[in-house]
């Protein structure tokens, strides 16, 4: 069974930091591609940052030059690192990952974890 497990969320103040953790546990052949999404009350859960396997990354323009997404393959874990926090981006953070699975045909999952609040006050 695989598991996404998130740490790292708190209430901050406006322009502070924060680093959200999302270590991948289980059996599975690959961890390919990698993200973080969020999710506003009210709001529809959006792409906040993704990486590659290869490393390759890609950011939501609102968070471009605030949040780096990193990730340490040897942990399977995958970082976000969100510095000049803003109100708005108080939200229901979420992991995503592509795991490539044992067995015929290699399937795929995609697996989710359970979710961190960030709360940021102005």
């Amino acid at each position: 069974q695989v598991q996404l497990v998130e740490s790292g969320g708190g209430l901050v103040q406006a322009g502070e930091s924060l680093r959200l953790s999302c270590e991948a546990s289980g059996t599975f052949r690959r961890l390919n591609d990698m993200a973080w999404y969020r999710q506003a009350p009210g709001k529809q859960r959006e792409l906040v940052a993704g990486v590659s396997s290869g490393g390759s990354t890609n950011y939501a323009e609102s968070v471009k030059g605030r949040f780096t997404i990193s990730r340490d393959n040897a942990k399977n874990t995958v970082y976000l690192q969100m510095n000049s926090l803003k109100p708005e981006d108080t939200a229901v953070y979420y992991c995503n990952a592509d795991l490539e699975l044992y067995g015929s045909g290699s399937p795929v999952l995609d697996a989710w974890g359970q979710g961190t609040l960030v709360t940021v006050s102005s």
